[in-house]
């Protein structure tokens, strides 16, 4: 499995610092000659409400510096996928669209998006985004944003610093005297193989095989010994193991333990932190630790921007992309009016000052692109419940085993 760093240089209690330069204030071109002429080109941009101030604040100087002018559409995101692929075809959709990577796949199979040459910026991106935009060995977008889930551990309980590993986990749990050492979301009776992937990658495990370009194959990556071998800790570690994983927590319930303080960790993601301490629990975010010896490698999602492949403009649309949205000042516009973890160095360099923002980067620093490729829809439902059984107490080896084939037999 590839898995993608965030350039970490050093991370501190409070601190983070990103491999590459900071950059400065200008477009990240190839240089100064670099000047485009869009005078009677209008782009039409698709973006949803929190980002709509910010591409408005790159399109002015677009405007001013080009000629050019942008019209920008306000979308629902829920509604943009779909939208996208019924309407490009027809000639009426957008030149260029916000969205999330695991969209590449549909997007690629019904034609409706180009190729992007991310040019100088691509220096200035971390490379799990560029991966997340890469299908086939061919980039598809502009990265800019990532999400990750990570360790949160209650400081009161338990301290600052990062477990070891998952027994050193469960052991500094216990010792401080929580109701709970560990609780983990499994949805339930559903499952929750992307909360516990973290776990199954330590293991080498991935659920796809990663080529040498970042994209993912078809190949499916969790069977043999080592997909053997985290099925029995997960069994281990179930409801007839030490009872540390449970199909009695969901979302909810998960949240709940650790704000009031009867867990001392959990893993959850950033979108979870005002609930988590909303009753007055101190928290330190750190990567998830190993469970099977190898680095604990998180799915990661990326958001960024896609150039239809039907756009007569699509020189200048992917020119606005890399000249106009790729500077500080866009990043930092865009984090400011949704603030999701930067792929752009510079600005996760700054804003990783915030010591929880630091450790989500580091935990997504591990990570790995959620898969965007099409098969990747027939996996969830027989996964998650291969997981449930296991957890419940079913024999992890042939359920796990099961499961693949199913897995393979379903994606052909």
């Amino acid at each position: 499995m590839r898995k993608m760093g965030i350039g970490v240089a050093a991370l501190a209690a409070t601190t983070i610092l990103l491999a590459g330069c900071s950059g400065g204030s200008s477009p990240a071109s190839s240089g100064s000659d670099d000047k485009i002429d869009a005078s009677g080109v209008t782009l039409t941009v698709w973006t949803d409400e929190n980002r709509k101030p910010a591409i408005e604040a790159a399109a002015k100087t677009f405007e001013e510096e080009t000629g050019g002018k942008i019209e920008l559409v306000q979308k629902n995101f829920e509604d943009i996928r779909t939208d996208f692929i019924n309407q490009v075809p027809t000639g009426n959709g957008p030149d260029v669209t916000v969205g999330a990577h695991d969209f590449l796949g549909a997007f690629v199979e019904a034609g409706v998006i180009d190729t992007v040459d991310l040019g100088a910026a691509a220096d200035q991106l971390e490379q799990v985004a560029v991966d997340a935009f890469t299908y086939d060995g061919q980039v598809y977008g502009f990265p800019y944003a990532l999400e990750s889930i990570a360790l949160i551990q209650n400081t009161d309980l338990v301290g600052e610093d990062a477990p070891a590993t998952y027994d050193d986990m469960i052991a500094k749990g216990k010792a401080s005297g929580a109701e709970r050492p560990f609780v983990i979301n499994t949805a339930g009776q559903t499952g929750d193989a992307y909360t516990m992937y973290g776990f199954q990658t330590s293991f080498g495990a991935p659920v796809f095989v990663q080529d040498s370009s970042g994209s993912y194959t078809t190949e499916v990556g969790m069977g043999g010994e080592k997909g053997t071998a985290f099925a029995q800790w997960l069994g281990a570690h179930g409801e007839t193991g030490t009872g540390d994983i449970s199909t009695t927590i969901d979302y909810d319930t998960n949240n709940e333990l650790f704000a009031s303080g009867k867990a001392a960790y959990t893993i959850q993601g950033p979108w979870a932190v005002d609930t988590l301490t909303q009753q007055g629990v101190k928290i330190k975010v750190n990567p998830i630790p190993s469970a099977g010896g190898e680095t604990a490698a998180p799915f990661v999602g990326v958001q960024g921007f896609y150039v239809s492949s039907q756009s007569k403009n699509a020189l200048i649309a992917q020119q606005f992309l890399t000249h106009y949205l790729a500077t500080d000042e866009a990043q930092q516009a865009l984090y400011d009016a949704d603030p999701r973890l930067p792929a752009w160095q510079p600005v996760a360099e700054k804003v990783a000052s915030d010591p929880i923002v630091a450790g989500f980067l580091a935990s997504a620093a591990t990570g790995v692109p959620q898969p965007s490729i099409p098969e990747m829809g027939s996996v969830w439902d027989l996964w998650n419940a291969a997981e449930v059984q296991i957890i419940k107490g079913a024999d992890p080896a042939s359920t796990w085993s099961s499961m693949v084939s199913s897995v393979q037999a379903a994606i052909g």
